[in-house]
């Protein structure tokens, strides 16, 4: 995934400073479309949550909202990206080493 979107140090704080308006620890003004800046902020996004500790779907969501009312497209970003794995039933979430 990181070969696929080349990120400068530059890029990325510009992207973070005018997603996340209020700093890092704030709420997204609006999660982007393209994929670039989706990534970017996803990389931000997954510090919020614990390598190795098992979340319920509803853990999830509460951190999310924190983040952006829309936090099932997020969740589904994290999913479909692999910063994150969801087990075959849904109910139990953790995160990977990609971030």
């Amino acid at each position: 995934m990181e070969e696929r979107f080349q990120v400068t140090e530059i890029e990325r704080e510009k992207v973070l400073k005018n997603y996340f308006g209020k700093g890092l620890d704030g709420p997204l003004a609006t999660f982007p479309s393209k994929d670039k800046r989706k990534y970017i902020i996803a990389q931000e996004i997954i510090k919020r949550f614990e390598v190795g500790k098992v979340y319920l779907e509803k853990e999830i969501n509460e951190i999310l909202k924190e983040i952006h009312p829309d936090f099932a497209t997020i969740r589904r970003f994290l999913i479909d990206y692999s910063f994150m794995n969801r087990s075959d039933d849904g109910k139990e979430y953790w995160i990977g080493k990609c971030s």
